[in-house]
């Protein structure tokens, strides 16, 4: 089980690790949303919860809820620019398909369901 950030990613998440010296670390997960199921959810993690798998790269904690692993294990989280748009993206190896605008998606288990 991992959960990994490519150069970039890490590079952005301790900027924002920098500037909130009060955060733990990454929340990463997933929620229901969008067109096909699932959509990603990135933020400081402020607070250890119960249930939480704990991964750490090069200093970073990248907290990930008991209801998300299953859905992201395996997932390297990337941050791209590209002109003035700046975003996190994902290569999760347990997407069956996404949306048409990349904002969703869904697992073999969600079409299974």
């Amino acid at each position: 089980m991992a959960i990994i950030l490519a150069p970039a990613a890490l590079e952005r998440v301790k900027e924002f690790l920098a500037s909130a010296p009060d955060a733990l670390g990454v929340r990463f997960g997933v929620h229901r949303t969008g067109c096909s199921g699932w959509g990603y959810a990135v933020d400081l993690a402020r607070d250890a919860r119960e249930g939480d798998t704990v991964f750490e790269q090069d200093g970073v904690r990248i907290y990930v809820t008991a209801d998300s692993l299953e859905l992201v294990d395996g997932t390297e989280m990337d941050f791209t620019k590209n002109g003035l748009n700046e975003q996190f993206v994902f290569r999760n190896p347990n997407v069956a398909a996404e949306c048409g605008c990349g904002e969703s998606f869904t697992t073999d288990a969600d079409k299974a369901a």
